[in-house]
């Protein structure tokens, strides 16, 4: 690790927002992590726009949260597939395992939601806006691409401690996250019409708890396998 992301906790008494600032300076000096997502995101919607063109309404509305999925995949859940043990040893020595684990839940927030943006900037441009309420799909698209990265975050960090990391989270995370991007398609779809969708406060307050036990879920759980 960089040394001066790892004194980064020295300069600043609150373990969170230290472990956060660690994050970013990493992501910062390391931008080819970055920008192959950035290519990732890209490329893909390049390659949807080459072999579909503009699709309807109900189309671009599903591969969004599709690619915003793979995009998930490729851009959170190396958070802690990446940590060596010996790494590892030395956040414990100088943090509490809620605190890292918090830190890594409001990083990997803030990387999502950058991603979710550009992403929507890109469908737009390659795929067209469809879209008839474009702040409402962008706050849908702002909180899915954050409940996303907070399921993904919970994943990696359990299948860290397993050897078989990728096919551990791939077997995990298929019946956790299908329920919850359908219900995001769901709830994304009252952007596309100026039709009242009933029940959709309902869905989104649904989505929010959901968020809220992932994060309850992570902080008791994970401490467990801080020790480990």
């Amino acid at each position: 690790m960089n040394l001066a992301a790892e004194n980064v906790y020295m300069k600043n008494p609150n373990p969170i927002l230290a472990l956060v600032k660690k994050e970013i300076l990493l992501e910062t000096r390391q931008q080819y992590t970055l920008y192959g997502i950035f290519l990732y995101v890209a490329s893909t919607i390049f390659v949807v726009y080459l072999s579909m063109g503009l699709p309807e309404d109900s189309v671009w509305n599903g591969l969004f949260w599709v690619i915003q999925l793979f995009v998930c995949v490729n851009a959170v859940a190396k958070s802690f597939l990446a940590e060596s043990r010996g790494r590892m040893l030395y956040f414990y020595s100088i943090a509490g395992a809620r605190d890292f684990v918090l830190s890594k839940l409001i990083f990997n927030s803030v990387l999502m939601l950058l991603m979710s943006c550009i992403s929507l900037a890109i469908f737009t441009l390659l795929l067209g806006n469809p879209i008839e309420y474009g702040w409402q799909f962008i706050g849908i698209a702002s909180l899915g691409g954050i409940s996303l990265s907070l399921v993904f975050t919970f994943l990696a960090a359990i299948a860290a401690k397993a050897q078989q990391q990728a096919a551990l989270m791939a077997i995990m995370g298929f019946p956790i996250i299908i329920p919850q991007l359908l219900l995001l398609m769901k709830i994304s779809t009252a952007a596309f019409s100026a039709v009242v969708q009933a029940g959709w406060w309902q869905m989104v307050f649904l989505l929010i708890g959901l968020d809220i036990l992932v994060i309850a879920l992570t902080i008791i759980l994970f401490p467990f396998l801080w020790k480990d």
